[in-house]
């Protein structure tokens, strides 16, 4: 497993471009691998997230193989520089998780639940949650069976600060429909309780739209300013 950094240059077109669609950077995501295999294999697959700090759009992958950014270096990105983007091993971090270490996560997730439409022979769908507690549940929920525990901060509540909620709507190659999709970013304290699953899910994602930059935690030591 690799984890990459590439830090966008706004001034230039292309930039704007990739940074407004979701679809659009799947797609130039999916191009940095020259193999299936590099992007998904068993228990693991390509994940991304964009971070904007200090108005620097950033985007991280993980994913099986490495990846090659030429591309969006060319594009989107600064070919004069040193750094054009960074990739490091993912592996070796992924092993060393133990039960009771804690971590700060950031998390750009999909918080859906299901429900039936007022049409009641109609399917059932997903609806985006809308407000933070409801956001807030949708994680807790999930953190078991994920291998981690959210810590509780001085206050007693969950160590948890949520941002960036937002909506995207945007059309899907072939489809007849826009795709919408609301999102919210999640920073906290976590807990290891089950390194595997925990491992299981930092590299195979969690929730849904995983394609469109959902789904990928990122972990950093717990006293780090971010």
């Amino acid at each position: 497993m690799y984890l990459t950094r590439f830090r966008f240059n706004r001034a230039r077109r292309d930039s704007r471009r990739l940074l407004g669609s979701p679809q659009v950077m799947h797609a130039a995501v999916m191009a940095s691998f020259p193999q299936h295999t590099d992007h998904t294999r068993d228990h693991a697959r390509a994940l991304w997230r964009l971070d904007t700090t200090d108005n620097q759009p950033v985007l991280y992958i993980v994913s099986p193989g490495r990846p090659d950014l030429t591309h969006l270096v060319e594009q989107a990105g600064w070919p004069t520089t040193d750094e054009k983007w960074l990739t490091r091993p993912y592996g070796g971090f992924l092993d060393q998780l133990a039960p009771g270490q804690q971590w700060a996560f950031r998390l750009t997730a999909n918080p859906v639940h299901n429900g039936r439409p007022k049409d009641p022979t109609a399917d059932t769908k997903r609806y985006g949650h809308v407000t933070v507690a409801q956001q807030t549940q949708w994680l807790l929920q999930r953190a078991e069976r994920h291998g981690f525990a959210v810590v509780a901060g001085a206050s007693g509540e969950p160590n948890l600060m949520l941002h960036h909620q937002s909506t995207h709507s945007f059309g899907r190659r072939g489809g007849d429909r826009p795709v919408t999709l609301r999102t919210a970013t999640y920073d906290g304290v976590l807990e290891v309780v089950d390194p595997d699953a925990l491992r299981r899910m930092l590299t195979a994602g969690i929730g849904h739209a995983k394609a469109y930059g959902c789904g990928l935690m990122t972990l950093a030591p717990a006293n780090a300013a971010r």
